[in-house]
């Protein structure tokens, strides 16, 4: 049997990816849009995409679907309980980013700790030509070193960044699900870690019970001068919220790879504020050559899994 694949936005994943494992016509789009999603799916019982959303009304267009092979971990784009209620399965992509994005949420933590945003501003200001030593003392410098991180989601990304962390020698608190009526072994209740950690670092999925998970009061009850890390969701955060606590002074930092609109092309309140201890980087935490590679192998691994019968990182 020969299969209609059909990846609808290609250009998000810049690296090769491998020879489908079994007979098939290949179709590939640069870009999708939300509107023209259900007519480059057509015809197609395999499709691919990393960011175009598959809602139900598309999904109802298209019955010869079988398979949703996204190209990423994040499945918030596609609507799972439609996909259910069709018959199409569901797959994702697993652990590939584990170490690149812990290392970029590790660099951000530095950076801010460190303060080199607001250094690299004042030596293009020209200030330390100024000094009357050989130093220049600007904003506060802190050691990573015996202080307290915080993180929320504890899968291959949020674990391995505790490993890193703790080789820093900074002591690590998983924290349990908001809201939760008991505390998991190994876990700390959501509120002791926001009112005990030196830094919060997120890594978990966006979903209606995540959504808005860090906003005005969670973010009252962290500790005064706290670092706040994202590079899972732009959701997970309330970014007006989040920029009113670093204007305030009740955040010490923030560093960001992800925005609630991507790309942000209505703007972002992140974005449109200039702060020295606010870092926003592009979502481009996962896209290490080494681990887009492991993507798009996986990518393939899970399509071919499916078509031999196997499930294989399935979603539903």
């Amino acid at each position: 049997m020969t299969h209609s694949v059909v990846f609808l936005d290609r250009d998000s994943l810049p690296v090769p990816v491998p020879l489908l494992p079994f007979p098939a016509e290949y179709h590939e789009f640069p870009s999708t849009s939300v509107e023209d999603a259900a007519m480059n799916c057509s015809g197609a019982d395999i499709v691919i995409s990393n960011k175009v959303p598959l809602r139900r009304d598309t999904l109802e267009q298209l019955p010869g679907l079988k398979l949703v092979a996204i190209a990423a971990t994040g499945y918030n784009h596609v609507d799972l309980d439609a996909c259910r209620e069709l018959g199409i399965a569901v797959c994702n992509i697993r652990n590939y980013g584990d170490d690149t994005v812990a290392e970029h949420a590790l660099t951000l933590m530095l950076a801010l700790a460190k303060n080199l945003p607001a250094y690299q501003r004042d030596v293009a200001a020209g200030i330390w030509q100024q000094s009357r030593q050989f130093c220049h003392f600007g904003a506060p410098i802190r050691d990573l070193r015996g202080a307290t991180l915080g993180i929320i989601g504890a899968g291959g990304i949020g674990r391995r960044l505790g490993e890193l962390a703790a080789a820093l020698g900074m002591r690590v608190l998983f924290a349990e699900r908001k809201g939760a009526s008991e505390v998991r072994p190994g876990y700390a209740a959501f509120a002791a870690v926001l009112a005990q950690a030196d830094v919060i670092s997120l890594h978990c999925p966006l979903s209606e019970e995540t959504r808005d998970l860090i906003a005005q009061p969670e973010l009252i009850a962290m500790k005064p001068g706290a670092l706040l890390i994202n590079t899972a969701r732009g959701g997970l955060v309330n970014e007006a919220d989040l920029v009113a606590a670093l204007k305030y002074g009740q955040l010490g930092g923030a560093g960001v790879d992800v925005l609630s609109e991507e790309p942000p092309v209505n703007g972002n309140p992140l974005l449109k504020t200039r702060l020295p201890n606010l870092i926003v980087t592009p979502h481009i935490s996962w896209a290490s050559r080494q681990a887009m590679e492991r993507l798009a192998a996986q990518l393939v691994e899970n399509i071919g899994a499916f078509v031999a019968g196997e499930s294989r990182n399935r979603l539903v």
